[in-house]
């Protein structure tokens, strides 16, 4: 009788203890879609990463290079970029998958690099010379600051807005812009030498090392975020378009225009893990935010590679339009 009765408690706790887990699931209200700008046709594709398939194509303006969602996934912002003869962002409702038109930033022209961190969306102005910050909640670009080197091009800001980082192509230099103490918009700039034609870069996860790929000279430059001290290591990635870490920080992806691999380093001691075939060459890099995947963006050869990053093999390809490049994550809210 008492091996029953504790048989039943037993039972009824572990069913409790269930309904308890389930119910504190976050219910799942949006679906995780990659974003894949086509240069060369003007358009959007958003992707199933499930099946692979194109589910919306929208217009994008001419000449997008780099798309970063709003945290909410609501919103994509794409960098029109024309050499340094646009000056606009076109704004994507991800949601209603139509464009909202464009965001007019005067002088500051060539938008390229884009990153969207708390609340408002990071650009570079490569003509300008300069980096700029854009409110969507008052429509305005409430911060503009000047690098004063040639060619910024690409940018991270990091998660407290308190310190900006750009690669300058043209200089062979890295910028970091960085908030001084009190309640004035005031701040510093600090450049440092990299390499030649220094242009796709990463900051860690733990965000105190910034890393930056030479296309020149196949070097990628190291750069203590706090320290501001420079190192440098052959990396044999000569013509490297963009560099991005893994979410768990432990590998760094390169991948170069100038050769047919994508190249895993490993973060600790720099070694090379593998070289993976992804087509004659690749820019824009996508990581999902499990880490399980990288999306590839093969330029010249009109798709997208899908790499498992577990076995460290191509498993598919998207076809999203001719010279893919600029990519990006989104968990759009469902309607």
């Amino acid at each position: 009788m008492l091996t029953n009765t504790l048989s039943r408690g037993l039972l009824l706790a572990s069913f409790f203890a269930g309904s308890l887990a389930c119910a504190q699931q976050p219910t799942k209200t949006g679906d995780d879609r990659l974003l894949i700008l086509s240069k060369n046709d003007q358009l959007l594709s958003i992707v199933d990463p499930a099946t692979l398939k194109v589910l919306t194509r929208i217009p994008t303006g001419p000449d997008p290079h780099e798309i970063v969602a709003s945290d909410d996934g609501t919103r994509a912002y794409i960098s029109n970029y024309g050499g340094g003869a646009y000056n606009t962002l076109t704004v994507i409702d991800l949601v209603n998958g139509k464009s909202l038109g464009t965001v007019d930033l005067g002088a500051l022209r060539g938008p390229h690099g884009i990153h969207f961190v708390g609340g408002k969306v990071w650009f570079t102005a490569e003509a300008a010379k300069a980096i700029g910050s854009y409110d969507p909640a008052t429509s305005k670009i409430d911060l503009v600051l000047g690098s004063g080197q040639d060619g910024t091009h690409m940018i991270y800001a990091f998660p407290d807005q308190s310190r900006v980082a750009t690669t300058n192509v043209g200089s062979a230099t890295v910028t970091f812009f960085e908030k001084r103490p009190g309640p004035r918009q005031n701040w510093a700039a600090t450049t440092l030498p990299a390499g030649g034609r220094v242009e796709g870069f990463d900051v860690s996860p733990d965000g105190k090392t910034l890393w930056a790929a030479n296309a020149q000279s196949g070097t990628i430059t190291l750069m203590d975020v706090a320290s501001k001290t420079v190192a440098n290591f052959d990396a044999n990635v000569q013509g490297a378009n963009r560099l991005k870490f893994t979410p768990d920080g432990k590998l760094v992806l390169v991948s170069t225009l100038g050769a047919p691999d994508l190249k895993i380093i490993r973060a600790s001691d720099h070694i090379e893990v593998k070289r993976i075939p992804v087509g004659t060459g690749a820019a824009g890099i996508q990581i999902q935010p499990d880490g399980s995947r990288a999306y590839v963006a093969c330029s010249p050869d009109n798709y997208v590679a899908v790499v498992d990053l577990k076995s460290m093999q191509v498993v598919g390809r998207i076809d999203a339009g001719k010279n893919p490049d600029g990519l990006a994550w989104a968990t759009i809210p469902r309607r």
